[in-house]
């Protein structure tokens, strides 16, 4: 998938930084081919140096109600996912690297497809998420092996069909020990992602790297192996934290500080930390000069029930999270976020509809309560301070 560039969002990223020569190469934001994996590139050298913007985007979890949406959508002829996202499409498209979060596998072409408690998508998803934009999406998650291997095999697959990058689950060893790259400007960008469990099922026979656990020393040891690999900047996604909690859990504190603490020399070793799994949305925070966000809550799903038993607004609420990075003045330095956003979001449960709040405001929408809700939550851990601010 190759999408338009520069405009947008992507546009105000070549005038914060400017370039310097001229270059060729895939189109920004368009995953790297595999002949491009293996050559490091480093600052400067000849190559023109340019920023881009990165998005990222919180669960898709597709309910029951979610699948019947998509039917209805497809007029009776499979399953049509575009229509349901339609409302973040121009935030997604316009920005040069997309990232989202697949939390449920796949089941085979014509079904039978399921929501809760083990969940069978229509492979369609994977269609509509390219349409919207996205290059790549993490698929570790509790809902990883809610269909074994073949659940894992079919997903990947239909991603593959459709474009899109993706890591957090494999088919092989070798799959599971690769990032998923992508280009963001000049910029070889690198994404990991990994889980806190699979809902008590274990590893299929033969496959105990099936799906990445969530693991300190793993995880910094794959992103030193990304950056020698010649990652320029390195992503690393997380399906963590405590369901139905605003606040960050001391799990999530506590690795968020280790993983934004560990450098290679004077250099990070992670340039962003994007979290999902609590079903809300939860606090950005700069953590060690490196933006984490804890969790961007639900970007998909049905009429959410919380622990207690009862509906909850807040499990179709979230946000999706702007990063505008800027390439280093001397090799071997980090890439620096120079704009930190957030972009308030809502799925329309009666409407079957992903809501940009801030635009749907904009056209007269009465929906300012709940996106005053999320800005709050957003910035609860001082964000605001750091330079977060609410994107459009």
């Amino acid at each position: 998938m190759v999408k338009r560039k520069l405009h947008g969002a992507a546009a105000m990223a070549a005038l914060l930084i400017g370039s310097v020569t001229a270059c060729t190469g895939p189109p920004s934001g368009s995953p790297l081919p595999d002949s491009e994996l293996s050559a490091p590139l480093a600052a400067g050298r000849g190559r023109e140096q340019r920023g881009f913007t990165l998005v990222a985007s919180g669960d898709v979890l597709p309910h029951a109600s979610i699948i019947r949406q998509a039917a209805a959508d497809a007029g009776g002829n499979g399953y049509a996912f575009e229509p349901m996202l339609a409302g973040v499409k121009p935030v997604v498209s316009e920005a040069d690297v997309a990232i989202c979060h697949m939390e449920t596998v796949y089941g085979a072409d014509g079904g039978p497809y399921t929501g809760y408690p083990n969940f069978k998508s229509p492979p369609e998803v994977a269609k509509g998420l390219s349409a919207t934009g996205y290059d790549s999406c993490s698929t570790a998650s509790n809902h990883s092996l809610d269909d074994g291997a073949d659940g894992i095999d079919r997903t990947l697959g239909a991603l593959d069909k459709a474009g899109i990058r993706h890591v957090g689950s494999a088919r092989t060893e070798n799959e599971s020990r690769k990032p998923a790259w992508l280009k963001g400007g000049s910029a070889k960008v690198a994404q990991l992602a990994y889980t806190y469990g699979t809902n008590g099922y274990p590893m299929p026979d033969g496959r105990p790297w099936a799906v990445n656990m969530i693991d300190r020393d793993r995880i910094v040891a794959d992103a030193r192996a990304a950056r020698k690999a010649g990652a320029d900047v390195v992503v690393v996604s997380l399906h963590w934290g405590t369901e139905w909690q605003d606040e960050p859990d001391a799990q999530q504190l506590r690795l968020g500080k280790d993983l934004t603490a560990s450098k290679t020399g004077d250099r990070p070793d992670i340039d962003l930390i994007i979290g999902t799994h609590a079903h809300v949305p939860q606090a950005y925070e700069k953590v060690n000069g490196t933006w984490v966000v804890y969790g961007m809550g639900d970007q998909i799903a049905g009429a959410m029930v919380n622990h207690s038993g009862a509906y909850d607004p807040r499990g179709n609420q979230g946000s999706i999270g702007r990063f505008t990075f800027a390439p280093p003045e001397k090799p071997d330095e980090r890439w620096e976020v120079r704009r930190a956003e957030f972009i308030p979001q809502w799925f329309d449960t009666e409407a079957g509809r992903v809501v940009n709040l801030n635009a749907a405001i904009k056209e007269g929408k009465d929906h300012t309560e709940v996106r005053d809700r999320i800005q709050k939550v957003v910035l609860s851990r001082d964000a605001e301070k750091e330079g977060l601010e609410m994107g459009r």
